[in-house]
C-alpha cells in the first residue's frame, strides 16, 4: 500500500527550515518505522505541458506493508511528535491511501 500527502508549507514557514526538517528528523523517523519500506519527500517543480505554479509545493510519499502494522506505528510517540511538527510547517495536508490497480 502507498500513502501520498500533499501539501503546501504555511506563509511564515521558510522552505530552508521545513526542509531542514525533513531531512533531519522526518525522513529518518518514518524511516525507521517497522511498517515503513521507502519513504521520500518531494518538491514539486512546475506542471507537465502547462504554465503555472501547481497546487502543492511538497509530496511524501510513504510504502507501507500493511496498514494495520502502519496504524499501530502511528500509535507511538515518535509518530506523534513528527506530525505535531509537520503540522507546524504544512498548511492543511491531505493525505490518500492507495491501493496498486494495476502492475506493468
Amino acid at each position: 500500500m502507498r500513502i501520498i500527502a500533499l501539501f503546501n508549507l504555511k506563509p511564515d514557514v521558510a522552505i530552508a527550515d521545513y526542509e531542514s526538517w525533513a531531512a533531519k528528523s522526518d525522513m529518518p523517523g518514518v524511516r525507521s518505522l517497522v511498517s515503513v519500506k521507502d519513504f521520500n519527500v518531494y518538491r514539486t517543480t512546475g506542471l507537465l505541458f502547462a504554465d503555472g505554479a501547481p497546487p502543492y509545493q511538497y509530496v511524501e510519499i510513504l510504502d507501507i506493508t500493511h496498514m494495520d502494522e502502519f496504524q499501530k506505528d502511528c500509535a507511538s510517540d515518535l509518530v506523534s511528535q513528527l506530525g505535531a511538527e509537520l503540522a507546524n510547517f504544512a498548511d492543511n495536508a491531505v493525505f490518500m491511501t492507495t491501493e496498486l490497480m494495476m502492475e506493468g
